[in-house]
This record gives C-alpha cells, structure tokens and sequence, in this order.
C-alpha cells in the first residue's frame, strides 16, 4: 500500500500545483486586459508594473487556493475511479478511511503552506498589490482612507476627536484632545485646524485653546499658532482600508488590539482577516473529503458530472463565505462565528459524503 500511497500523494501535489500554474496566467491576462489603459494613463513605471504581478500571483493563489485544490482533488480522482483503479483497490481489501488517508497526508502539505503562506508572505504581497491598485489602477475612484469624522482614544488617558483629516495634505479641521485621569477631565485642547510637518514630526495647531481643569478655577490659553507634538503617529488617524491584510500575524494581533482600545469600528473586519488566516488549512482537509467522497464512484457521466456537481460545491461554499463575512462587516455577527460556520457546514457535509461513499 505504501507505493500507491506514494502514488496518490504525489498525483494530489502535482495535479494541485499544475492547476495553480495553469490558472495564473489567465488571471494575469485578464488584468492586464481589464486594466492596461488605466496603468498607460497613470504612467506606471515598468518595473512596478513587474513587481505588481509577481505580487497579484501570490495574493490571488492565496485567495483562490482552497477552489483550486477542490477541483484538483476531483481531477485525479474522477480519473481514477473511471480507470476502475478505486474499485481494484477497495476490492483487494483496503478500507476506505485507509484509502483516504494519503489523501489526508497531501492535504496536511498543502494546509502548512497555505498557514506559513498566509501568516507571513501573503501579508507583504498584498501590500504591494493594493498599494499599485490604489496608486495607479483605482485611483480617486475608492477611498482608500476614511477621512469622516475621527473619534480615537490614541492612549490610555487621551482621546481625540477631528470632524475631518485628510491624508494627502496631512490636515484636518476641527481638532480636539481631552486628556484623563482617574476618568476626571484634566484638560482640554482645541484647534480650528491641525496639520502634521514631516520634517520635523510635529503638529501646528491653529485657533489653539487649551483649558486646564483646576480644583477652584479654570485656567485658559489662547493662541492663534501653536506647535507641538502628540503621542500619536498619523497613519493611527486615519489608517488604508486594507492594513490588515498587509500584518503578519503577531503585526496583525497588536495592530487589532490598538484598534480596539482607540475604538475603531472596523475591528469586525481586522478580525475576520485574522480567523480567516486560521481557518484556511481547515478548508484544504474538509474539501479534501468531499472531493475524494464526490469523485471516488465511476459514474455513467464520468469525469465531467463530478466537475460539474464539484463546482457547484465550490460555487455555494464561496456563496457562504461572502454572506458570513459581510454580514460580520456590516452587523454585529461575531466574525469567528462568520470564518467558522461555512467550514462547519461543509464539515457536516464531508461527514455525510464519505460515509455514503463508504457504503
């Protein structure tokens, strides 16, 4: 048994890493026709454009994995039960769950890529890749920053709060800072604007008030132009849409829990980012069993109805996924909870799948 479990391990790895790079190009050459004007009228520089595509390679193999392992795993098995080579092996006394276990063990390598994958060079891929969509693809036509209105606890005992901030001009309106002791108010500062000097990494305020919060008095400071410096950086303020997304993991924990503390209402979907990290390897062993499960009988249709019953599969699950993660996004639906159900639906279904194909 060792050879064919050799056999099927190496048909499972190479069938899977062959659709990936069968794949790939497509998807490069979609891009490129959707979106070569737009790099021409932005002037891209060629090198970028280079290293955008080695990034988009990355980002979307990822992103498509577990649809391309899927149907992988009911490529080559399809073709196995059409040659009869199940039904030999079934009939010669191998049981079932040890007919599956190769699979098991592909399945394993391909689930510690995919989480080295995604826990550490996916995060720096997908940097590159939104930063050339933002730069020169989707520029002025989707917020990259959220530039409304700004209300942060940036420590323990300060908040901030500005009506408006925009990124490009390092500005903003309306500015306020209310610092904290003991949850008593101790002072208070107010700015009709604010704008950060890079050169120097501090703020000018202009319009400053200051009001200290004495035992008896208040007391009161007036200027029209005040320079300071603030325990905050700026890309706290207003941080890209897709930071998340560029964090390794123990980046990506640090940066949530800042999230958290300043209040930011797009934990939600930091979160989700990270379970999704976690739930990924699941993916590859529960869609693993429902290949092989699918596509281990010979049927009257052969290859193509196993494909076709496969994609509808992949189809409805991607289906699941998105609800669950807009709903997380959009609601107060627990993004574990999001991550998690598809993967215990489709769970449920290997469980009933192989034990029918056992029978």
């Amino acid at each position: 048994m060792k050879i064919l479990d050799w056999y099927i391990i190496k048909k499972y790895l190479t069938t899977f890493f062959v659709m990936l790079l069968l794949f790939i190009p497509i998807g490069i050459m979609v891009d490129i026709s959707e979106n070569i004007d737009k790099m021409l009228s932005s002037e891209a520089p060629t090198d970028e454009i280079i290293y955008y595509y080695f990034n988009f390679v990355i980002y979307f193999a990822n992103l498509l994995f577990p649809i391309f392992l899927f149907l992988s795993v009911i490529w080559f098995t399809s073709k196995l039960a059409n040659d009869t080579e199940i039904i030999a092996i079934l009939s010669s006394g191998v049981s079932y769950v040890r007919f599956l276990r190769p699979f098991i063990v592909a399945a394993s390598v391909v689930a510690i890529f995919a989480f080295i994958m995604g826990m550490y060079i996916v995060p720096n891929a997908s940097r590159g890749f939104n930063e050339f969509r933002f730069e020169y693809i989707k520029k002025g036509k989707t917020k990259l920053r959220d530039n409304a209105e700004i209300y942060k606890q940036v420590t323990t005992n300060d908040f901030i709060y500005l009506k408006s901030f925009s990124f490009e001009s390092k500005r903003g309106d309306n500015f306020t800072l209310e610092h904290f002791e003991d949850n008593v108010l101790k002072y208070k500062m107010e700015a009709r604007s604010i704008k950060y000097n890079e050169e120097d990494s501090t703020y000018t305020l202009r319009g400053y008030k200051k009001r200290i919060i004495g035992a008896l008095n208040d007391s009161l400071v007036n200027v029209r132009k005040f320079d300071t410096i603030f325990p905050f950086e700026i890309e706290d303020l207003t941080p890209v849409t897709y930071m998340a997304e560029t964090l390794n993991y123990q980046e990506l924990d640090k940066f949530i829990e800042k999230e958290r503390q300043s209040g930011s209402p797009n934990v939600n979907i930091h979160l989700l980012v990270k379970y999704k990290r976690w739930s990924l390897p699941i993916t590859a062993f529960i869609l693993t069993i429902i290949a092989v499960a699918v596509s281990s009988m010979k049927r009257r249709g052969g290859m193509g109805v196993n494909l076709a019953f496969g994609i509808s599969i992949a189809f409805i699950y991607i289906f699941f996924d998105k609800i669950f993660g807009t709903m997380a996004e959009k609601s107060g639906f627990s993004p574990m909870m999001a991550v998690w159900v598809p993967n215990l639906v489709f769970g449920v279904l290997a469980l009933y799948l192989l034990y029918n194909a056992r029978r």
